[in-house]
């Protein structure tokens, strides 16, 4: 699995306002990083793995790089149904888009059950619970 991954973003503070919403609806948490930046983490006990967001660039990248030009896909776990339209209710109502209504998904014997929006640059973002019965 992932130690951490990031992206930047173009509006750091609708990003921030979308991704406190939609972290809080499947229970993790946005913290401050630096200026430019801010994290999503499972709790302040637990950060790691992290989300890196922000609009700096960072030092490792080579002459050229930028913010995607095509967009990202991340899906959070979330613990239940209910987080799932939670999810979907909270991102639309700080900025995001409608990609994906709350559903089932994939094929039945998965038992997946999830929702679909665009962050305020375009990014495919998901919360998916995983039935267990």
């Amino acid at each position: 699995m992932f130690d951490h991954i990031g992206f930047r973003v173009r509006d750091l503070h609708a990003s921030r306002r979308f991704y406190e919403a939609v972290a809080a609806s499947v229970g993790l948490k946005v913290i401050d990083n630096s200026d430019t930046s801010f994290l999503v983490i499972r709790s302040t006990d637990e950060r790691i793995p992290f989300v890196w967001i922000g609009t700096e660039e960072p030092k490792f990248w080579k002459p050229g790089h930028r913010v995607s030009n095509s967009p990202i896909h991340m899906a959070f776990s979330a613990r239940s149904k209910a987080e799932v339209d939670a999810f979907h209710k909270a991102a639309l109502q700080a900025g995001g888009s409608d990609n994906g209504k709350p559903g089932p998904r994939g094929p039945e014997e998965a038992h997946y059950y999830g929702a679909y929006v665009l962050d305020p640059d375009g990014n495919n973002i998901e919360a998916g619970f995983r039935d267990p019965a």
